[in-house]
Parts: C-alpha cells; sequence; structure tokens
C-alpha cells in the first residue's frame, strides 16, 4: 500500500472532519484560516486518494437491540475458499468485519447478535455451512478503546510529510 504525502493543513482538515463529519466546509476554512474553496479542493483530493473513505453516523449496536459482540476465529475445510466464504459472510447482516490474518485463524470476523442464543444460531445456522472446520469465538463484555488512528501520528518508519 503506497503512503500519501499530505501536507500540515491536510492533517489539520483530517482532524477537524474526523473529529465533527459534519461540520461545514466554512467553519474547516475559518479554523485552517483559508478560503471554503481551498477546503473543497483537499476534501476531493484526499477523497481522490483514497485517505478519506465518505462519512457515516456511527450507530450504537446495543441500544438497537444488539446486546451480544463476538469475535469469530474461522479455520476453513478449504482453504482456497477464501473468496468464496467473504461472498456469503457479505450476505449475513450480522457480520460487521471480517479479516484476513496471520496466526492460526484463516479468517476472523465480528458479529453482533441480540443475544447469546442469537449468536449460537448464527454460529450454527448461518456460519457452519460455509465449509468451517471449526471456529472459536470470544464474546466481548465492553469496548474500552474505540477510535481512528490519531491524524498527524507519525510512526518511526514515516516522516513528518506522509500519512
Amino acid at each position: 500500500m503506497a503512503r500519501q504525502i499530505i501536507d500540515a493543513l491536510d492533517r489539520k482538515i483530517l482532524r477537524l472532519i474526523q473529529d465533527d463529519a459534519r461540520i461545514p466546509f466554512l467553519e474547516v476554512a475559518r479554523a485552517c484560516n483559508v478560503s471554503g474553496a481551498a477546503i473543497h479542493q483537499r476534501i476531493q483530493k484526499l477523497t481522490a486518494l483514497g485517505i478519506i473513505k465518505g462519512s457515516e453516523f456511527i450507530i450504537d449496536p446495543e441500544k438497537i437491540g444488539y446486546e451480544t459482540c463476538a469475535y469469530v476465529g474461522l479455520y476453513l475445510k478449504d482453504p482456497e475458499k477464501f473468496d468464496e466464504v467473504v461472498e456469503k459472510l457479505r450476505q449475513i447482516p450480522e457480520v460487521t468485519e471480517c479479516h484476513y490474518t496471520t496466526g492460526g485463524y484463516d479468517m476472523f470476523i465480528k458479529i453482533y447478535a441480540h443475544n447469546n442464543h442469537d449468536l449460537l444460531n448464527i454460529i450454527h445456522d448461518k456460519l457452519q455451512p460455509l465449509g468451517l472446520s471449526r471456529s472459536e469465538t470470544i464474546v466481548s463484555f465492553n469496548a474500552v478503546i474505540e477510535r481512528q488512528l490519531p491524524i498527524g501520528y507519525v510512526s518511526r518508519e514515516t516522516d513528518d510529510n506522509k500519512l
């Protein structure tokens, strides 16, 4: 994955819109001391580069009846069927994330269920028919940290001008 070069203005814009995706461009422009047109152009550039991947409202699953969050490590009978399994997982609305991982699992997914009984039904009725040899489930009681990587974070491998 290629790193994109961004400047201090881009980082400031990203910090502002990450904190509030609904912030008006004119308010961002005032905070950055540039024109609204400049902000609009920068947002378009950052979107075209794939740095910004849209905006969204974040819904609390528990508040709409999904009381159980679980992470499930999947072991496939036939690991060559990764792509087919991913397409089938896309059809299961309770699956909110799917990752290819290193380690023992072929895939690692995140599921929201109404309760533990519903989770059991999802695993038995929706996941097992996908061709699993087995799965391991970890129930999450509470997310104590939920965030994106801070804008402007610089690892040892990058310099100040790269994201």
